[in-house]
């Protein structure tokens, strides 16, 4: 069963995170290296009425390394979250709740809501030169909702008890009714819509590469021995 696991989450993390990389290629990183222009000011935003740049994503270039340390990333990322996915995988199969692929599209979009999505409804994807608060209350905050937000998620699909129900509204709001560190003011140099444009494609794209990573280690997880 051990070696099924690992062996199914080592494919599905690589074949995962290749894909989730190639889409970031194609529709994502233009944007990221486009928010850099205005970082360094080489593009400027001031609003509307006042000068400001042309807008328009350049090309990926030929910085190699950056590209290929973006591949091994998404790569170590996915595999390791297919290590966890298929963990609990396990853990229901082995109380008697049956995975596969097709069970495993919904495991996938689960992990897509707890480890991305919740996490975004307060810290959105931010493009580069982006002004924050401090950095250790936003990894506390944004780790404790994957958790109350995991949990949650179980609670609804594996307890069948009402107050079951109850605990996980709760658990999926508290985390967003105490809110995400923010600062007291806005300090964006980018266009604000290229900055929505790059939130939703990173939140678009990235679901796509959880459906992937949740049916094929939803496969593995539930072959016979």
């Amino acid at each position: 069963m051990l070696k099924k696991l690992l062996t199914g989450a080592l494919i599905a993390g690589v074949a995962s995170g290749v894909i989730a990389a190639a889409l970031q290629f194609a529709f994502v990183i233009p944007y990221i290296l486009e928010g850099e222009l205005y970082e360094t000011g080489a593009r400027v935003h001031f609003g509307a009425g006042s000068p400001q740049s042309p807008s328009g994503t350049p090309g990926l270039g030929t910085d190699w390394s950056r590209h290929l340390m973006t591949v091994t990333f998404d790569v170590v990322s996915y595999t390791a979250y297919a290590l966890i996915l298929s963990g609990f995988m396990a853990l229901a199969l082995r109380q008697g709740h049956k995975v596969d692929a097709r069970r495993g599209i919904v495991w996938g979009v689960a992990g897509f809501v707890a480890v991305q999505l919740a996490p975004a409804i307060g810290l959105p994807p931010e493009l580069p030169g982006t002004i924050a608060a401090e950095v250790l209350p936003r990894q506390i905050w944004w780790s404790g909702t994957i958790v109350v937000t995991a949990l949650a998620l179980w609670l609804i699909a594996f307890v069948p008890q009402v107050w079951a129900i109850g605990a996980a509204i709760v658990l999926l709001l508290l985390p967003h009714v105490i809110g995400a560190p923010h600062l007291d003011t806005y300090y964006g140099v980018a266009a604000p819509e290229l900055a929505a444009h790059f939130a939703t494609r990173s939140l678009g794209f990235a679901a796509v590469g959880w459906v992937v990573l949740g049916t094929i280690a939803g496969y593995f997880v539930g072959q016979d021995d």
